[in-house]
């Protein structure tokens, strides 16, 4: 959250008062005005003088007010420089730390860990968790079975290295009989249990190509069947919590809403906003238009990466009103990042994934 160059610069007193307005705002709910400003401030000045700031942080697009006597409302440029200069975030308390990594335990399997962190960051913050999956790609696979369903359909069983469980029907060209897809699977087994799974593919390829007429027929048989069964999945990302934003004040548009709603529901462009984060350490945050995205106009992201291993597995995040407790959500979201990816690391559950970069 680094200052920005088009930041516009404004002296201590305007600094204050612009954080007193948007704290006061976040609080309430209410527009702000000079009076309440005088109150709680804390600067020596009169109610005119706060008037007179207020309109120069209007002009600077910092503020909106609906008319000249209404109190003043911060706008997502004001919303950006406090974020990025104003606000002072503390770490989160060890309690909740704790709480984190207790329902984020090592060796739940990917799945589970997905949808507890997702859970987790919408009851903490009481706006949506999200959470983008990690490409399967990323994982090495631990075993490989094939049970021949009929003449060519063969169902595929994948065990991964961080205990997820896939069961996968794949259509083949011919019919296979059980004799050829144990040789296959066990060959799979034998030579490529714990490496990654795009690594399995470009191998498979590479040594088909170079075979000897004995191997090749087992080499080819195995690069149709794995072709399919290890095809990168679709991508795609875990959501809770997307209710808590109905009845919201700032989120009073039916019409609004429903955009919203419909977003979710599609996934791909969150998606996508989520990928954006990817290369970026530490926490991330999107506000209002920010985004590129029409229906997230009137939401923040706030995201951070996970990672293992050294290496990015994804993006999770909370998504919420502008007006939200940015020095809360924070650490939060930091926090459970941090926590996700302790849950992916080597320990007492096994082997670790064997993440790869998204690139």
């Amino acid at each position: 959250m680094n200052r920005r160059s088009s930041e516009p610069v404004l002296d201590p007193r305007a600094r204050q008062l612009l954080r007193t307005l948007i704290g006061r705002y976040i609080h309430s709910g209410e527009p702000v005005g000079s009076q309440t400003l005088a109150r709680h401030a804390g600067l020596d000045v009169s109610p005119a003088t706060i008037r007179n700031i207020l309109a120069d942080l209007e002009e600077a697009g910092l503020l909106s007010a609906a008319h000249a006597s209404a109190g003043r409302v911060p706008t997502a440029q004001g919303y950006r420089l406090f974020v990025d200069s104003l606000l002072q975030v503390r770490p989160l308390p060890e309690g909740e730390v704790a709480r984190l990594r207790s329902e984020l335990p090592a060796g739940s399997g990917t799945q589970a860990l997905l949808g507890s962190a997702s859970e987790l960051l919408s009851a903490m913050t009481h706006f949506v968790g999200v959470v983008s999956v990690p490409k399967r790609e990323q994982f090495a696979f631990r075993r490989i079975d094939f049970v021949p369903l009929d003449a060519q359909r063969v169902l595929a069983i994948l065990v991964f290295a961080d205990q997820d469980v896939q069961n996968r029907i794949i259509q083949t060209r011919r019919p296979y009989d059980g004799g050829e897809l144990e040789r296959v699977s066990n060959y799979l087994n034998t030579h490529f249990a714990g490496r990654p799974v795009a690594e399995i593919r470009a191998t498979l390829v590479h040594e088909l190509r170079h075979a000897q007429t004995e191997m090749q027929a087992l080499l080819t048989q195995s690069v149709e069947l794995a072709e399919q069964v290890l095809a990168p999945d679709g991508d795609d990302m875990v959501l809770a919590g997307q209710t808590r934003l109905m009845g919201l004040q700032e989120l009073a548009d039916l019409d609004r809403l429903r955009e919203l709603f419909e977003a979710f529901a599609r996934k791909r462009e969150i998606l996508q906003l989520l990928e954006r984060t990817v290369r970026a350490p530490g926490v991330r945050i999107f506000i209002g238009e920010e985004t590129g995205l029409a229906p997230l106009e009137g939401v923040s992201l706030v995201t951070a990466p996970y990672t293992a291993g050294g290496r990015v597995l994804g993006v999770l995040g909370v998504i919420g009103p502008t007006r939200m407790a940015y020095d809360r959500i924070i650490p939060v979201v930091q926090a459970a990042a941090d926590a996700l990816g302790d849950a992916f690391q080597p320990g007492e559950g096994g082997e670790p994934p064997q993440p790869h970069d998204l690139s």
